[in-house]
C-alpha cells in the first residue's frame, strides 16, 4: 500500500510538472517568437454541438500588436492590425470596419498570440494533455468581453492549435500548419488601404 501511495504521489508530481511546463512553453513562445506565419483551418461549433462551419486561410503576426488573418475559404475576409488600428475587410460586401487597436485587441486570441501583455490580460493555467497536445487555458481578466476562455495547444514547443469559447457558448478551433517562427515579414504585410469604392465604417 505504501509503495502504491508513493508511486501515485510521484505520478501526480510528474503530471503536475508537465502541466506547469505547458504554461512555461506559452510564456517562452511569447518571449522568444517575435514574428510568425502559419496556415490554419477553423471549425466553429454551435453551443449545442449540432452545427459546424469550417473556414481556412493564413495568419501572420509581428510583436507587438501587428497581425494579419486572411480567410480564403469559403468566403474571403481580411483582418489586419497595423499596431494602431484593426481593419476588417469583407470582400463580398466591399465593406471595411475599423477600430482603434486599444478597443479591438484586449483579451482576444490575437492579443494572446501577438500582443505584448499576456499575463496582464489573462489568467493562465495548465490543462491535461489532449489529442496529442499540451494545453494551456487563458481566461481574460476583463469579464465584460465576448471571449470566455482560450485554450492554446502545443506539440512540443510548436504552436499547433487555438480553441476559443465565447460568452454565448460557441466554440472555435483553429488548427495551425506550416508554422514558421521568426520569419522575415515586411511592414507592408500589416498595412491596409481600403479598396477604392469600399464602404468604410469607423467604430
Amino acid at each position: 500500500m505504501k509503495r502504491f501511495r508513493w508511486f501515485g504521489w510521484v505520478l501526480c508530481a510528474m503530471v503536475g510538472t508537465a502541466h506547469a511546463d505547458a504554461v512555461d512553453t506559452l510564456r517562452e513562445f511569447a518571449r522568444e517568437v517575435k514574428t510568425g506565419r502559419a496556415s490554419f483551418t477553423q471549425t466553429v461549433t454551435s453551443p449545442d454541438g449540432a452545427k459546424k462551419k469550417t473556414s481556412s486561410g493564413s495568419f501572420e503576426f509581428a510583436r507587438p500588436n501587428r497581425f494579419r488573418f486572411a480567410y480564403a475559404k469559403p468566403f474571403e475576409q481580411l483582418i489586419v492590425s497595423d499596431g494602431a488600428k484593426v481593419w476588417l475587410y469583407d470582400v463580398d460586401l466591399n465593406q471595411v470596419s475599423v477600430r482603434a487597436m486599444s478597443q479591438a485587441l484586449a483579451a482576444t486570441p490575437a492579443a494572446l498570440l501577438a500582443g505584448g501583455a499576456m499575463d496582464k490580460d489573462f489568467e493562465l493555467s495548465a490543462l491535461p494533455p489532449r489529442d496529442g497536445l499540451e494545453w494551456v487555458q487563458a481566461v481574460p481578466r476583463a469579464k465584460e468581453g465576448s471571449v470566455a476562455s482560450l485554450r492554446i495547444g502545443f506539440r512540443g514547443k510548436a504552436l499547433a492549435a487555438l480553441e476559443i469559447l465565447d460568452a454565448f457558448g460557441q466554440r472555435s478551433l483553429l488548427q495551425f500548419g506550416e508554422v514558421a517562427v521568426n520569419a522575415r515579414l515586411g511592414d507592408e504585410v500589416f498595412r491596409f488601404v481600403p479598396p477604392k469604392g469600399a464602404d468604410v465604417i469607423e467604430q
